[in-house]
């Protein structure tokens, strides 16, 4: 699934389309009225988090790529687009497997940038609070939760928790209040050098945790297991991250078993 800084760079790709006016509009999607898009006007081509987002006068449409989707600017797959936007001089824009949403065009009513790791108008403050509000959350939840993170996905949780060695089965309102500071702060870092990374097409080898079978700390096998309610998979070292709070361990014990009493003879 794209992360936050991949559909960044599908905003800036597609830039050229705005001002344009859509001519003629196609696509296998049930959930957009592509008769009533011709003849509108791309006003603004935005993103928060996941979704890209296309706003016209009278209404906009959201992109979410899923798992599997991509999109194609001036050329096509062999396949049918959910979306087709064609434009008077023959170019076009499309997208391939994914959702599709049509919303009224006033997206600032319909959008908190503030979560957005990426925009201009995000709030580490705010981020901080929605954390703190949630103290039974695990870690490796919080850091994928849209509303604290928008953006965020399951790479930036295995890198970000690596980061500042915090064990994914951590729950939030354990953890000391500069480790959540560093959790906010990291999350964006992160997210920006995601996008470095991406375009210079460096990405995996900046890995550090994600889908890697050794910490390059300690040198000894990553742990990995599908946690938390999201049940997403998390690469992590039981050395180097700390869990908040501990683990219980079990009980011990150093007394040897009682032999049976044996009946006095009669």
């Amino acid at each position: 699934m794209p992360e936050g800084p991949s559909i960044v760079i599908l905003r800036e790709q597609a830039e050229g389309f705005v001002g344009r006016t859509i001519t003629h509009a196609s696509g296998n999607s049930k959930t957009v009225d592509v008769d009533a898009l011709p003849g509108q006007k791309i006003v603004a081509l935005r993103s928060w988090g996941k979704h890209f987002l296309i706003q016209m006068p009278d209404l906009a449409l959201r992109i979410h790529l899923l798992m599997f989707g991509s999109y194609r600017i001036n050329e096509r797959k062999d396949a049918e687009p959910r979306l087709s936007l064609g434009f008077d001089d023959g170019e076009e824009f499309n997208f391939y497997t994914c959702s599709v949403k049509q919303l009224p065009p006033d997206l600032d009513a319909q959008y908190d940038w503030r979560s957005d790791v990426m925009s201009d108008e995000w709030d580490a403050k705010l981020a901080l609070k929605k954390l703190r509000e949630q103290p039974d959350m695990l870690v490796c939840d919080a850091a994928l939760d849209q509303d604290i993170f928008s953006g965020a996905g399951n790479i930036f949780k295995n890198e970000v928790l690596f980061r500042i060695r915090v064990h994914p089965l951590s729950t939030v309102g354990a953890l000391p209040a500069a480790k959540q500071r560093e959790l906010v702060k990291e999350m964006q870092a992160y997210a920006f050098d995601f996008l470095r990374w991406k375009k210079a097409s460096v990405l995996k080898q900046h890995w550090l945790a994600h889908t890697k079978s050794i910490c390059p700390r300690c040198h000894i096998p990553f742990h990995k297991a599908h946690l938390g309610k999201t049940r997403r998979r998390s690469f992590f070292c039981t050395s180097c991250q700390q869990q908040y709070p501990p683990a219980l361990k079990p009980a011990r014990s150093d007394s040897k078993p009682r032999s049976p009493r044996t009946q006095p003879a009669s």
